[in-house]
């Protein structure tokens, strides 16, 4: 295998094995939940599935990456990179698809993003970082939105119930931190870059591929990249226009789950839980497995009428229209992004 192969080239047996094992995990904690609820009733409750309203859901999945994938494109006109969007978006799902089968991926995979659009497009690395995580910061304007109006619905109808106070507070501290690191990291960019290149000294006088003058250009251009986008608000804007369609398509597949087991759910109310269940997507096994299912369950029952074995099945349906899909999609154009390679 050559380097010329995009994304495979940080493929290797550990990385498969902990895929592997983080795949395992989580059905292990998947069927000890539904057998908590009693597995012979929810498999009954999901064989009563409308199968109409789970294909809404996929349809709604494949709509909000797209929306991204178009999010991720107007960033990367800024950074003065054209490219198609009918290509760029295939990048963008096999991108997605490396993120949501990576442990830990959902807490931290905007250099893996990076790379692979770096090779499969005319972007440098830089300027791919830059972009990606750019994107991603945007996502945190709709994240911020639609938890908060969820949050204020919850708190005007009743009290919040105390099971979902961690959940709720977690929320609050992702929402706020994270805008706040970006923004003190920005401001402190020269202290932390000097600080970076102070740390990377030692590893590079050990190893051959990295030098310390190396390291210091390559902050220099990813600061420049992110100069540049910076600098077109209005581009911007229009991203961030998409970011918030996207997450609107990101949140309705826990409606159409609902309604595909015969429940309903206030749109508000979906609004609130998406948010709070991607916080169980940072334990560290693929795009969260198991424990957003757990998430979405406890949430669903705290905050419906709906029992235990419908939030369950909702639970289920939810993430087969939002994250099995995404996986099969994401697996085809993986395969095709290394085809044309």
């Amino acid at each position: 295998m050559t380097s010329d192969t995009p994304a495979l080239d940080f493929v290797s047996r550990r990385t498969v094995a902990q895929i592997v094992l983080g795949f395992a995990v989580a059905a292990v904690v998947l069927a000890v939940l539904v057998d908590f609820v009693g597995a012979a009733n929810v498999r009954a409750r999901l064989a009563t599935a409308d199968v109409g309203w789970l294909a809404l859901g996929c349809l709604s999945t494949a709509l909000c990456l797209t929306a991204w994938g178009k999010a991720w494109q107007l960033v990367l006109e800024v950074a003065g990179i054209e490219e198609r969007f009918s290509r760029l978006v295939v990048t963008y799902f096999a991108a997605t698809f490396a993120n949501y089968v990576t442990p830990l991926g959902q807490a931290g995979g905007e250099p893996f993003i990076a790379y692979v659009l770096s090779r499969d497009t005319e972007a440098s690395y830089q300027d791919s970082l830059a972009s990606v995580v750019t994107a991603d910061l945007l996502n945190l304007f709709p994240f911020v939105t639609f938890a908060g109006v969820g949050f204020a619905a919850l708190l005007y109808r009743a009290s919040l119930p105390e099971a979902i106070e961690p959940l709720a507070g977690g929320l609050v501290v992702l929402s706020v931190g994270v805008p706040l690191v970006a923004a003190i990291g920005w401001r402190f960019r020269v202290q932390l870059r000097r600080g970076i290149v102070r740390a990377t000294a030692p590893l590079a006088r050990r190893t051959p591929v990295l030098t310390v003058e190396g390291v210091r250009e390559r902050l220099h251009e990813t600061e420049a990249a992110f100069q540049r986008i910076a600098r077109d608000r209005r581009a911007l804007a229009k991203a961030l226009t998409f970011s918030y369609v996207g997450w609107v398509f990101f949140a309705l597949p826990l409606y159409a789950a609902a309604m595909a087991v015969g429940e309903s759910m206030p749109l508000l109310l979906v609004l609130f839980i998406v948010p709070a269940s991607t916080l169980a997507g940072l334990v560290p096994s693929p795009g969260g497995s198991g424990a957003v299912e757990a998430a979405l369950g406890l949430l669903v029952v705290t905050l419906t009428p709906v029992d235990p074995v419908g939030a369950t099945a909702i639970a289920i349906l939810y993430r087969v229209a939002s994250y099995v899909f995404a996986l099969v999609v994401g697996g085809a154009a993986a395969l095709y992004v290394i085809k044309r390679n």
